[in-house]
Protein backbone atom coordinates (compact mmCIF):
# COMPACT_ATOMS: atom_id res chain seq x y z
CA UNK A 1 0.00 0.00 0.00
CA UNK A 2 1.29 3.39 -1.23
CA UNK A 3 2.57 5.39 1.86
CA UNK A 4 0.99 8.51 0.54
CA UNK A 5 -2.57 8.31 1.20
CA UNK A 6 -3.58 11.73 -1.12
CA UNK A 7 -5.63 14.69 -0.24
CA UNK A 8 -9.39 14.55 -0.56
CA UNK A 9 -11.02 17.28 1.55
CA UNK A 10 -13.95 16.93 -0.31
CA UNK A 11 -14.92 13.27 -1.09
CA UNK A 12 -13.75 13.74 -4.96
CA UNK A 13 -12.73 9.85 -4.81
CA UNK A 14 -16.17 8.86 -4.57
CA UNK A 15 -16.88 10.62 -7.78
CA UNK A 16 -14.31 8.46 -9.34
CA UNK A 17 -15.05 5.00 -11.08
CA UNK A 18 -13.30 2.06 -10.31
CA UNK A 19 -11.40 2.04 -12.98
CA UNK A 20 -9.63 5.79 -12.47
CA UNK A 21 -9.02 4.62 -8.64
CA UNK A 22 -7.33 1.80 -9.66
CA UNK A 23 -5.28 3.79 -11.83
CA UNK A 24 -4.55 6.44 -9.95
CA UNK A 25 -3.87 4.08 -6.97
CA UNK A 26 -1.31 1.65 -9.37
CA UNK A 27 0.54 5.09 -10.42
CA UNK A 28 0.95 5.98 -6.86
CA UNK A 29 2.30 2.87 -5.91
CA UNK A 30 4.55 2.85 -8.67
CA UNK A 31 5.83 6.53 -7.38
CA UNK A 32 6.37 5.44 -4.34
CA UNK A 33 8.30 2.60 -5.46
CA UNK A 34 10.26 4.00 -8.70
CA UNK A 35 10.23 7.28 -8.16
CA UNK A 36 10.75 8.73 -4.68
CA UNK A 37 13.72 6.63 -3.55
CA UNK A 38 15.94 7.86 -6.42
CA UNK A 39 14.62 11.49 -7.58
CA UNK A 40 16.50 13.39 -4.93
CA UNK A 41 19.76 12.03 -6.33
CA UNK A 42 18.50 12.45 -10.11
CA UNK A 43 18.13 15.67 -9.24
CA UNK A 44 20.76 16.76 -7.69
CA UNK A 45 23.15 14.96 -10.11
CA UNK A 46 21.17 16.82 -13.29
CA UNK A 47 20.54 13.20 -14.64
CA UNK A 48 17.01 12.03 -16.35
CA UNK A 49 15.98 8.63 -14.69
CA UNK A 50 15.65 6.95 -18.56
CA UNK A 51 16.00 3.20 -16.69
CA UNK A 52 12.75 4.04 -15.61
CA UNK A 53 10.69 4.36 -19.30
CA UNK A 54 11.01 0.68 -19.92
CA UNK A 55 9.09 0.80 -16.42
CA UNK A 56 6.50 3.35 -17.25
CA UNK A 57 5.55 1.97 -20.04
CA UNK A 58 4.77 -1.31 -18.52
CA UNK A 59 2.48 0.75 -16.14
CA UNK A 60 1.00 1.88 -19.18
CA UNK A 61 1.88 5.93 -18.59
CA UNK A 62 2.50 6.44 -22.61
CA UNK A 63 -0.11 7.12 -24.92
CA UNK A 64 -2.88 5.90 -22.36
CA UNK A 65 -5.92 7.07 -24.21
CA UNK A 66 -5.07 6.05 -27.25
CA UNK A 67 -6.41 2.38 -29.16
CA UNK A 68 -5.41 -0.59 -27.96
CA UNK A 69 -4.43 -1.43 -31.36
CA UNK A 70 -1.13 0.43 -30.81
CA UNK A 71 -0.45 -1.10 -27.65
CA UNK A 72 -2.25 1.82 -25.56
CA UNK A 73 -4.72 1.26 -22.70
CA UNK A 74 -7.89 2.90 -24.22
CA UNK A 75 -8.18 4.98 -20.67
CA UNK A 76 -10.61 7.68 -20.62
CA UNK A 77 -8.99 11.38 -20.08
CA UNK A 78 -9.55 11.67 -15.93
CA UNK A 79 -7.78 8.27 -15.49
CA UNK A 80 -4.63 10.28 -18.07
CA UNK A 81 -5.13 13.30 -15.57
CA UNK A 82 -4.91 11.25 -12.62
CA UNK A 83 -1.35 9.63 -13.54
CA UNK A 84 -0.04 12.72 -15.02
CA UNK A 85 -1.01 14.41 -10.99
CA UNK A 86 0.84 10.80 -9.36
CA UNK A 87 3.61 11.34 -11.87
CA UNK A 88 4.52 15.20 -10.98
CA UNK A 89 3.76 14.26 -7.13
CA UNK A 90 6.82 12.14 -7.59
CA UNK A 91 8.84 15.07 -9.87
CA UNK A 92 7.90 17.59 -12.37
CA UNK A 93 10.41 16.11 -14.81
CA UNK A 94 9.48 12.68 -14.86
CA UNK A 95 6.13 14.23 -15.60
CA UNK A 96 7.01 16.24 -18.53
CA UNK A 97 8.70 13.57 -20.02
CA UNK A 98 5.25 11.22 -20.04
CA UNK A 99 3.74 14.27 -21.28
CA UNK A 100 5.67 14.70 -23.99
CA UNK A 101 5.87 11.32 -24.99
CA UNK A 102 1.85 11.08 -24.85
CA UNK A 103 0.63 14.29 -25.70
CA UNK A 104 3.08 16.01 -27.71
CA UNK A 105 4.68 13.23 -29.44
CA UNK A 106 1.96 10.33 -30.09
CA UNK A 107 -1.05 12.57 -30.16
CA UNK A 108 0.49 14.87 -33.11
CA UNK A 109 1.41 11.36 -34.69
CA UNK A 110 -2.66 10.43 -34.06
CA UNK A 111 -4.05 12.87 -35.27
CA UNK A 112 -2.07 14.14 -38.14
CA UNK A 113 -0.40 11.35 -39.03
CA UNK A 114 -0.84 8.83 -42.31
CA UNK A 115 -1.66 5.06 -40.91
CA UNK A 116 2.24 4.28 -41.63
CA UNK A 117 3.37 6.58 -39.66
CA UNK A 118 1.01 5.85 -36.71
CA UNK A 119 1.36 1.90 -37.19
CA UNK A 120 4.93 2.26 -37.17
CA UNK A 121 5.92 4.69 -34.73
CA UNK A 122 2.94 4.71 -31.49
CA UNK A 123 3.49 1.07 -30.84
CA UNK A 124 7.05 1.97 -30.09
CA UNK A 125 6.52 5.16 -28.30
CA UNK A 126 3.80 3.66 -26.16
CA UNK A 127 5.96 0.65 -25.36
CA UNK A 128 8.89 2.88 -24.37
CA UNK A 129 11.57 1.44 -26.88
CA UNK A 130 11.42 4.62 -28.42
CA UNK A 131 11.93 8.53 -26.74
CA UNK A 132 10.01 11.51 -28.87
CA UNK A 133 10.50 15.00 -28.18
CA UNK A 134 8.20 18.40 -29.59
CA UNK A 135 9.90 21.07 -31.28
CA UNK A 136 8.21 24.48 -31.47
CA UNK A 137 9.81 26.80 -29.34
CA UNK A 138 12.51 28.56 -30.68
CA UNK A 139 15.16 30.99 -29.41
CA UNK A 140 13.29 34.19 -30.41
CA UNK A 141 9.50 32.84 -30.43
CA UNK A 142 8.32 31.29 -27.55
CA UNK A 143 5.03 32.60 -26.29
CA UNK A 144 4.40 33.98 -30.49
CA UNK A 145 5.11 30.48 -32.06
CA UNK A 146 3.66 32.08 -35.64
CA UNK A 147 6.76 33.83 -35.46
CA UNK A 148 8.64 30.95 -36.06
CA UNK A 149 11.96 31.11 -38.53
CA UNK A 150 12.62 27.21 -38.94
CA UNK A 151 11.75 26.69 -42.44
CA UNK A 152 10.87 23.50 -44.38
CA UNK A 153 11.80 24.20 -48.61
CA UNK A 154 10.49 21.59 -51.05
CA UNK A 155 13.39 19.22 -52.83
CA UNK A 156 13.30 16.03 -55.13
CA UNK A 157 11.93 13.72 -52.82
CA UNK A 158 11.31 15.22 -49.69
CA UNK A 159 12.37 19.06 -47.68
CA UNK A 160 15.04 20.32 -46.49
CA UNK A 161 15.14 22.09 -43.29
CA UNK A 162 16.90 24.72 -41.76
CA UNK A 163 16.57 26.52 -38.29
CA UNK A 164 16.60 26.17 -34.83
CA UNK A 165 14.26 25.22 -31.64
CA UNK A 166 15.06 25.63 -27.84
CA UNK A 167 13.85 24.25 -24.38
CA UNK A 168 12.93 21.06 -25.89
CA UNK A 169 12.13 18.14 -23.23
CA UNK A 170 13.87 14.76 -24.17
CA UNK A 171 15.77 16.97 -27.06
CA UNK A 172 19.36 15.14 -26.67
CA UNK A 173 17.54 11.26 -25.49
CA UNK A 174 14.69 11.21 -28.66
CA UNK A 175 14.34 8.71 -31.47
CA UNK A 176 12.02 11.01 -33.45
CA UNK A 177 11.36 14.78 -33.25
CA UNK A 178 7.93 16.37 -33.89
CA UNK A 179 9.56 19.54 -35.33
CA UNK A 180 7.20 22.92 -36.77
CA UNK A 181 8.23 24.35 -39.51
CA UNK A 182 6.78 26.87 -42.45
CA UNK A 183 6.39 25.29 -45.56
CA UNK A 184 5.69 27.80 -48.27
CA UNK A 185 4.26 30.28 -45.13
CA UNK A 186 2.01 27.67 -43.72
CA UNK A 187 3.00 25.40 -40.46
CA UNK A 188 3.49 21.98 -41.03
CA UNK A 189 5.34 19.25 -38.60
CA UNK A 190 7.76 16.83 -39.55
CA UNK A 191 9.13 13.51 -38.19
CA UNK A 192 12.71 13.81 -38.02
CA UNK A 193 14.41 10.89 -36.58
CA UNK A 194 17.58 10.66 -34.56
CA UNK A 195 21.12 10.36 -36.69
CA UNK A 196 19.42 12.37 -39.84
CA UNK A 197 22.15 14.42 -41.40
CA UNK A 198 22.45 18.10 -40.44
CA UNK A 199 20.30 17.39 -36.96
CA UNK A 200 21.86 17.87 -33.84
CA UNK A 201 20.47 18.08 -30.29
CA UNK A 202 22.31 19.37 -27.57
CA UNK A 203 21.98 19.01 -24.19
CA UNK A 204 21.17 22.49 -22.25
CA UNK A 205 22.88 22.49 -18.92
CA UNK A 206 22.95 25.02 -15.78
CA UNK A 207 19.62 24.47 -14.73
CA UNK A 208 18.20 24.80 -11.23
CA UNK A 209 14.94 23.73 -12.23
CA UNK A 210 13.66 20.39 -13.65
CA UNK A 211 17.39 19.17 -13.01
CA UNK A 212 16.09 15.49 -13.61
CA UNK A 213 14.76 15.70 -17.05
CA UNK A 214 16.89 16.41 -20.30
CA UNK A 215 16.26 19.68 -21.60
CA UNK A 216 18.13 20.36 -25.19
CA UNK A 217 18.16 22.78 -28.64
CA UNK A 218 17.40 21.55 -31.65
CA UNK A 219 19.49 22.41 -34.76
CA UNK A 220 19.04 22.05 -38.16
CA UNK A 221 21.00 22.84 -41.15
CA UNK A 222 20.62 21.51 -44.32
CA UNK A 223 18.28 18.57 -42.73
CA UNK A 224 17.17 16.60 -45.43
CA UNK A 225 13.67 15.20 -44.69
CA UNK A 226 11.77 12.21 -47.06
CA UNK A 227 8.59 13.59 -48.68
CA UNK A 228 7.06 10.67 -45.98
CA UNK A 229 7.75 12.32 -43.01
CA UNK A 230 5.94 15.05 -43.47
CA UNK A 231 2.33 14.77 -41.21
CA UNK A 232 0.14 15.06 -44.04
CA UNK A 233 -2.67 16.29 -42.07
CA UNK A 234 -0.83 19.10 -40.59
CA UNK A 235 -1.82 22.95 -41.64
CA UNK A 236 -1.67 26.12 -39.74
CA UNK A 237 -0.77 27.13 -36.70
CA UNK A 238 -3.94 25.82 -35.16
CA UNK A 239 -2.07 21.78 -35.55
CA UNK A 240 0.46 22.10 -32.47
CA UNK A 241 -1.72 24.62 -30.83
CA UNK A 242 -4.02 21.57 -30.30
CA UNK A 243 -0.77 19.72 -29.01
CA UNK A 244 -0.43 22.23 -26.45
CA UNK A 245 -3.99 21.45 -25.32
CA UNK A 246 -3.20 18.21 -24.75
CA UNK A 247 0.20 18.52 -22.85
CA UNK A 248 -1.63 22.10 -20.61
CA UNK A 249 -4.34 18.99 -19.66
CA UNK A 250 -1.78 17.11 -18.20
CA UNK A 251 0.11 20.15 -16.91
CA UNK A 252 -3.26 21.12 -14.82
CA UNK A 253 -3.61 17.94 -13.17
CA UNK A 254 0.74 17.35 -12.08
CA UNK A 255 0.19 20.62 -10.44
CA UNK A 256 -2.09 19.55 -8.25
CA UNK A 257 0.41 16.38 -7.39
CA UNK A 258 3.12 18.60 -6.28
CA UNK A 259 0.94 20.73 -4.37
CA UNK A 260 -0.20 17.91 -2.87
CA UNK A 261 3.06 16.34 -1.86
CA UNK A 262 4.52 19.57 -0.42
CA UNK A 263 1.44 20.12 1.24
CA UNK A 264 1.61 16.30 2.72
CA UNK A 265 5.26 17.19 3.93
CA UNK A 266 4.39 20.02 5.66
CA UNK A 267 1.41 18.61 7.28
CA UNK A 268 3.64 15.62 8.62
CA UNK A 269 6.12 18.37 9.68
CA UNK A 270 3.56 20.15 11.38
CA UNK A 271 2.44 17.33 13.20
CA UNK A 272 5.33 16.01 14.89
CA UNK A 273 8.09 19.18 15.53
CA UNK A 274 8.05 20.69 18.46
CA UNK A 275 8.23 24.28 20.13
CA UNK A 276 7.42 25.90 22.33
CA UNK A 277 6.01 22.46 24.36
CA UNK A 278 3.59 21.30 21.67
CA UNK A 279 3.85 20.64 17.67
CA UNK A 280 4.19 23.46 15.78
CA UNK A 281 0.95 22.24 14.25
CA UNK A 282 -1.02 23.63 17.03
CA UNK A 283 -0.65 27.26 16.19
CA UNK A 284 -2.94 29.49 14.78
CA UNK A 285 -0.28 30.88 11.80
CA UNK A 286 0.43 27.44 10.94
CA UNK A 287 -2.84 26.11 10.92
CA UNK A 288 -3.71 28.57 8.70
CA UNK A 289 -0.71 27.91 6.15
CA UNK A 290 -1.94 24.17 6.29
CA UNK A 291 -5.73 24.96 5.68
CA UNK A 292 -4.22 27.62 2.82
CA UNK A 293 -2.72 24.83 1.19
CA UNK A 294 -5.97 22.04 1.46
CA UNK A 295 -8.24 24.79 0.38
CA UNK A 296 -6.57 25.92 -3.26
CA UNK A 297 -5.87 21.72 -3.66
CA UNK A 298 -9.49 21.08 -3.40
CA UNK A 299 -10.52 24.31 -5.49
CA UNK A 300 -7.80 22.78 -8.32
CA UNK A 301 -9.09 18.96 -8.20
CA UNK A 302 -12.31 19.83 -8.52
CA UNK A 303 -11.27 22.19 -12.09
CA UNK A 304 -9.47 19.68 -12.86
CA UNK A 305 -12.26 16.46 -12.80
CA UNK A 306 -15.08 18.90 -14.53
CA UNK A 307 -12.32 19.39 -17.16
CA UNK A 308 -11.68 15.84 -17.68
CA UNK A 309 -15.31 14.88 -17.79
CA UNK A 310 -16.06 17.68 -19.82
CA UNK A 311 -13.15 16.14 -22.43
CA UNK A 312 -14.37 12.58 -21.95
CA UNK A 313 -17.34 14.05 -23.41
CA UNK A 314 -16.20 16.01 -26.32
CA UNK A 315 -17.24 19.18 -24.95
CA UNK A 316 -13.99 20.62 -23.84
CA UNK A 317 -12.92 24.17 -25.01
CA UNK A 318 -8.93 25.00 -25.11
CA UNK A 319 -9.59 27.85 -23.03
CA UNK A 320 -10.83 25.92 -20.11
CA UNK A 321 -7.48 24.32 -20.27
CA UNK A 322 -5.78 27.28 -20.26
CA UNK A 323 -8.17 28.09 -17.53
CA UNK A 324 -7.10 25.23 -15.28
CA UNK A 325 -3.01 25.24 -16.50
CA UNK A 326 -3.17 28.73 -15.27
CA UNK A 327 -4.70 28.05 -11.82
CA UNK A 328 -3.32 25.19 -10.87
CA UNK A 329 0.41 26.01 -11.35
CA UNK A 330 -0.31 28.96 -9.84
CA UNK A 331 -1.79 27.40 -6.74
CA UNK A 332 1.17 25.06 -6.68
CA UNK A 333 4.12 27.66 -6.60
CA UNK A 334 2.54 29.15 -3.23
CA UNK A 335 1.63 26.38 -1.51
CA UNK A 336 5.43 24.98 -2.45
CA UNK A 337 6.60 27.97 -0.62
CA UNK A 338 3.89 28.04 1.56
CA UNK A 339 5.72 24.47 2.82
CA UNK A 340 9.05 25.14 2.92
CA UNK A 341 8.37 28.12 5.10
CA UNK A 342 6.03 25.48 7.58
CA UNK A 343 9.21 23.84 7.59
CA UNK A 344 11.65 26.31 8.05
CA UNK A 345 15.26 25.42 7.30
CA UNK A 346 14.79 21.76 6.74
CA UNK A 347 12.89 22.97 3.83
CA UNK A 348 16.04 23.58 1.87
CA UNK A 349 17.19 19.85 2.66
CA UNK A 350 16.81 16.98 0.22
CA UNK A 351 15.23 15.42 3.47
CA UNK A 352 11.90 16.30 2.11
CA UNK A 353 10.80 17.13 -1.49
CA UNK A 354 9.64 20.69 -1.30
CA UNK A 355 12.20 22.75 -2.52
CA UNK A 356 12.84 20.71 -5.11
CA UNK A 357 8.78 20.58 -6.13
CA UNK A 358 9.44 24.74 -5.60
CA UNK A 359 12.31 25.21 -8.23
CA UNK A 360 10.79 22.79 -10.84
CA UNK A 361 7.46 24.80 -10.51
CA UNK A 362 9.49 28.08 -11.96
CA UNK A 363 9.31 25.93 -15.04
CA UNK A 364 6.06 24.43 -15.35
CA UNK A 365 4.74 27.88 -14.39
CA UNK A 366 6.40 29.47 -18.06
CA UNK A 367 6.56 26.52 -20.32
CA UNK A 368 3.61 25.61 -22.16
CA UNK A 369 2.06 29.25 -21.69
CA UNK A 370 2.75 31.61 -18.83
CA UNK A 371 -0.08 32.88 -16.37
CA UNK A 372 -0.11 36.21 -18.61
CA UNK A 373 -0.38 34.27 -21.27
CA UNK A 374 -3.19 31.82 -20.78
CA UNK A 375 -5.23 35.17 -18.97
CA UNK A 376 -4.95 36.78 -22.73
CA UNK A 377 -6.39 33.40 -23.85
CA UNK A 378 -9.19 33.66 -21.87
CA UNK A 379 -9.84 37.39 -21.89
CA UNK A 380 -10.11 36.98 -25.33
CA UNK A 381 -12.46 34.16 -25.01
CA UNK A 382 -15.05 36.37 -22.24
CA UNK A 383 -14.47 39.83 -24.31
CA UNK A 384 -14.14 38.95 -27.71
CA UNK A 385 -11.71 40.89 -27.76
CA UNK A 386 -7.91 40.15 -28.87
CA UNK A 387 -5.24 42.24 -26.02
CA UNK A 388 -2.38 40.31 -27.95
CA UNK A 389 -1.50 42.99 -30.13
Amino acid sequence: MSRFQGVDYYRLDELLSEEELLVRNTVRQFVDDHVTPIIENQYEEGTFPIHLVLKMAEVGLFGPTFPAKYGCAELNNVAYGLMMQELERGDSGVRSFASVQSGLVMYPIFTFGSEEQKDYWLPRLASGKAIGCFGLTEPDFGSNPGGMVTRAEKKDGGFVLNGAKMWITNGTIADIAVVWAKLDGEIKGFLIEKGTAGFTAPEMKGKHSLRASVTSELVFQDCFIPEANLLPKSGGLKSPLMCLTQARYGIAWGAIGAAMDCYDAALRFAQKRVQFSRPIGGYQMVQRKLVDMVNEITKAQLLCLQLGRLKDLNRLKHTQVSMAKMNNVHMALPIARLARDVLGAAGITDEYPVIRHMCNLESVSTYEGTYDIHALIIGRDITGLDAFE
